[in-house]
């Protein structure tokens, strides 16, 4: 699974861990994420990560 980047503050979305602050389980793909989840460091949407 790809890992993704946050352009704003460097975060890394990785799916092997998900985001289970914001209820996202491990093994969650970027594509997968909700429409509205944002990054857990400076709150921007998915639009501004980029994979890497």
């Amino acid at each position: 699974m790809e890992k993704w980047e946050c352009t704003i503050c460097g975060y890394i979305y990785d799916p092997e861990v998900g985001d289970p602050e914001s209820g996202i389980e491990p093994d969650t793909t970027f594509e997968d994420l909700p429409d509205d989840w944002a990054c857990p460091l400076c709150g921007v949407g998915k639009e501004l990560f980029e994979p890497l």
